[in-house]
């Protein structure tokens, strides 16, 4: 089968690979029906984390359940499904209590599994998902179906950037009355934008200087958009607000430049939601944050627990998450999909085998 291995910086390629097979009772095979590149899987891309050897790379998918372990009862064969971008046990004491990202059994796409297994990678034709019976999330429609009503995107979107943006909106606690900005206008940010507006934010800022993600965000329910960084961000929302900052920012990149501009552009006893994959920069600076009486919350989004929130506003039409794909190229041509994020020229790509 085809699959994206990546093999250094700039250098990811679709080559064929060994079919998936059940190895352990709770795994299951899937068909991949979408896959996509996502932001963090730049920080590879780009030689920022390295690659010590080749590896199967991506971590979001939709797809057709093919075969199914003997203590797999959560799915079916043949169910549409879509797959968080961690793997997770939902029995430990961290699922139970709705963190699944920080399972003690916790796998990831490209890595190994606890039995020591490889772990395809999401941007392929098929893939093997260990912990199968709390990682699968069947959908309640058929592929044909999800296809006719345009919904595949939509659906794709919550294995990982809609969820995260939720994250991001639910660890900051928004609610009615607050304002919101955004930090960050790529595909985790956007979903950030839909997030606030889906709890109760009456203004949502998005910060963005780029004309088609700035349209994007408006149509997703951002109210106003912030152009300006570094220390004029602060004096651009204030003017806006009537001299006011933001109760409420959400970090959707992970530097350190954009942390930085989050805790800036919040008022005193404002709240932050941090979600961008840390990559490089300072610690959080806790003198700030005391002084500042700053509440900061977030981290790895537990996308399973989300997506159950989120289906039904997708299914009804409440949210469009998809929005975000911008492009959508086969799996054959997986270097262009990581060229053109890479190179901002799209903002998310959806990848189809």
């Amino acid at each position: 089968m085809l699959a994206a291995v990546i093999h250094g910086a700039r250098d990811v390629r679709a080559e064929e690979r060994p079919e998936p097979a059940i190895l352990t009772p709770d795994d299951a095979v899937v068909r991949v029906v979408a896959a996509c590149v996502c932001g963090s899987d730049l920080w590879p891309y780009r030689g920022v984390t390295p690659t010590n050897a080749p590896h199967p790379i991506g971590h979001e998918m939709v797809g057709v359940v093919e075969l199914l372990g003997a203590d797999v009862t959560s799915a079916r064969v043949g169910d549409l499904v879509v797959v968080p971008f961690s793997l997770s046990c939902g029995t430990c004491q961290a699922c139970r209590n709705g963190y699944p990202a920080a399972c003690d059994q916790v796998t990831f796409f490209g890595s190994t599994d606890r039995q020591g297994h490889p772990v395809d990678g999401a941007q392929g034709e098929k893939v093997r998902i260990p912990l199968a019976q709390h990682s699968l999330f069947p959908v309640g429609l058929s592929e044909e179906e999800a296809e006719a009503r345009g919904l595949v995107p939509h659906l794709l979107a919550l294995a990982d950037v809609m969820s995260t943006g939720l994250h991001a909106a639910t660890a900051a606690t928004v609610g009615p009355d607050d304002v919101v900005a955004v930090v960050g206008d790529g595909a985790v940010g956007l979903s950030g934008v839909i997030a606030a507006r889906l709890l109760g934010a009456q203004r949502v800022i998005a910060m963005s200087r780029h004309a088609d993600r700035t349209a994007l965000a408006r149509k997703l329910g951002a109210t106003d958009v912030v152009a300006e960084r570094g220390d004029a961000a602060p004096d651009a929302i204030r003017a806006l607000l009537g001299g006011d900052l933001a109760d409420v920012a959400l970090e959707c990149v992970g530097t350190e430049e954009s942390m930085a501009q989050a805790m800036a552009v919040v008022r005193g006893g404002g709240r932050i939601g941090f979600v961008g994959v840390p990559n490089g920069g300072s610690q959080l600076p806790i003198r700030t944050v005391f002084s500042r009486n700053l509440t900061v919350g977030g981290g790895m989004a537990s996308a399973r627990r989300y997506m159950e929130e989120l289906l039904p506003r997708v299914l009804d039409g409440t949210i469009t998450p998809g929005d975000v794909f911008d492009l959508t190229l086969p799996l054959a041509e997986i270097a262009e999909a990581y060229a053109a994020m890479d190179e901002r020229r799209a903002t998310k790509v959806l990848v189809r085998p």
